[in-house]
């Protein structure tokens, strides 16, 4: 949407007005789609400056008592207000008040309790992961979905050398 917008202002001088707010729908729904993605890859930030310190079993007490406490009351909360919201927003059809082109928002506005049912079905895996790490004392390994290029590269690169000192 952006490289369409840019190329269409510039080097056409015809600007959209839909534009603008197409892009921050998309982005929208890349952050709060994303959230659950966080959550099973630990790309969340945490401050783990002491947490770091504990045993996993430590740890594990720490994140599950942590879920009831804070995570779940939030995040059901979200998903509860969000289809509330989310059903508002279809019943009345609501368009965009900030943007000259008064484009449809109310579908973007169902992915705020879709995002909240997804972080609560990922919630409760992490929830097991965290009974897992009580009762075996370590951390059950993760899937690894996906991995960021420079990872690939360096592991690739540290077996290439390991084969060709042998």
């Amino acid at each position: 949407g952006t490289v369409y917008e840019v190329i269409v202002a510039y080097v056409f001088n015809k600007p959209t007005l839909w534009n603008f707010d197409f892009s921050m729908q998309m982005y929208g729904a890349i952050l709060m789609m994303s959230g659950a993605y966080c959550l099973a890859t630990e790309a969340h930030v945490r401050g783990d400056v002491i947490y770091r310190l504990f045993k996993p079993k430590t740890q594990a007490w720490m994140d599950l008592v942590l879920y009831f406490i804070f995570f779940f009351p939030g995040v059901v909360a979200l998903a509860f207000y969000g289809y509330e919201y989310a059903a508002l927003a279809w019943k009345i059809k609501e368009t965009s008040w900030s943007s000259p082109a008064q484009i449809q928002i109310y579908m973007v506005k169902s992915l705020i309790p879709a995002a909240g049912i997804l972080l609560i079905i990922q919630g409760i895996s992490e929830v097991f992961r965290s009974v897992i790490c009580i009762q075996e004392g370590k951390w059950p390994l993760r899937m690894v979905v996906a991995q960021e290029t420079e990872e690939i590269l360096m592991r690739k690169s540290q077996e290439e050398d390991k084969e060709n000192a042998i």
